[in-house]
């Protein structure tokens, strides 16, 4: 059993990242992330499921949802900027083109029919949480207080400045005893370093994950690229070096109709988020915003 994958590994012959709930060993969430190349569009047909397209690192990016078109701004890198995105419907054939750069597209198994939705840069809502060396960026993309035109997806991105923690305290939502919220989850990691904009393969951070039952424990260190699926368990810290700071994209989707990111603190450390109260957040938060790089 896995469910750390190293970049590379989920890879096919048109996808850099191919999650799907069938090598996931799961039911809902998947992913695919692609490198898009001039004159080399890329079809992809949403059987059963619905997608949100998000770019990572390409720019003017044209996007056919069966008959309709659509240009999507992008953005250099995940480290320099908010993007556009657009919600694509179950059952439709969404066709992808640009000269350059990477794009994603999130999906869940889901059933209701939505309209396509494209949603602007300056209307993604970025929350700073935490405070210390806990704060973090999150942009909330797709989740139930952002967005309301899905069936099951969530989707959002989460920037840990060099030097701080996410994902913290440990939290799960597994569905497992206590915790009935039950959501399948994929965490898409992108290591920066210093100011460039996007991921660099020199970077490295840190990312743990222990289950209930004491039959998974590990920390491991996450490199540019790499995928970890959470089927259950708590999960955190994810750890960014001083030097590096960490980017990863979350899909979630479980069997309920109602859309939800909530989880369940091990109650071990759930009384860190009071400590928040007497410490003050990273001004270098948030990291991006819809105009670009915050220069704090």
């Amino acid at each position: 059993m896995t469910w750390f994958y190293p970049a590379g590994t989920l890879a096919t012959v048109t996808a850099d990242v191919h999650v799907t709930p069938e090598n996931a060993g799961w039911e809902y969430s998947g992913m695919q992330v692609f490198t898009l190349v001039a004159g080399r569009p890329v079809h992809v047909t949403l059987d059963g499921e619905e997608g949100v397209i998000v770019p990572l690192s390409a720019q003017n990016i044209t996007v056919t949802i069966d008959e309709e078109r659509f240009t999507l701004a992008g953005r250099l890198g995940v480290f320099d900027s908010v993007s556009d995105w657009i919600y694509a419907p179950v059952g439709s054939t969404v066709t992808l083109e640009a000269a350059s750069g990477e794009i994603a597209i999130c999906t869940a198994k889901a059933t209701e029919s939505h309209p396509v939705v494209h949603v602007r840069a300056e209307d993604v809502p970025v929350e700073v949480r935490g405070s210390g060396q806990a704060t973090r960026q999150v942009t909330n993309i797709a989740t139930p207080g952002s967005f309301t035109g899905a069936h099951k997806i969530n989707v959002c991105e989460v920037i840990t400045p060099g030097g701080n923690w996410s994902s913290w305290p440990p939290h799960r939502h597994d569905g497992i005893g206590d915790c009935v919220t039950n959501n399948e989850e994929i965490y898409y990691f992108r290591i920066g370093h210093t100011d460039k904009p996007h991921g660099d393969p020199t970077g490295t951070g840190l990312f743990r994950l222990y289950t209930v039952d004491g039959s998974v424990d590990e920390t491991l260190t996450i490199r540019d690229g790499d995928v970890y699926v959470v089927p259950e368990g708590y999960h955190g810290p994810s750890v960014a070096p001083p030097e590096y700071p960490m980017y990863f994209l979350n899909v979630l989707a479980g069997p309920s109709d109602d859309r939800t990111m909530a989880f369940c603190d091990d109650p071990d450390h759930h009384w860190i988020r009071d400590s928040w109260n007497s410490q003050t957040q990273d001004p270098r938060l948030p990291w991006t915003t819809a105009h670009g790089r915050n220069r704090k």
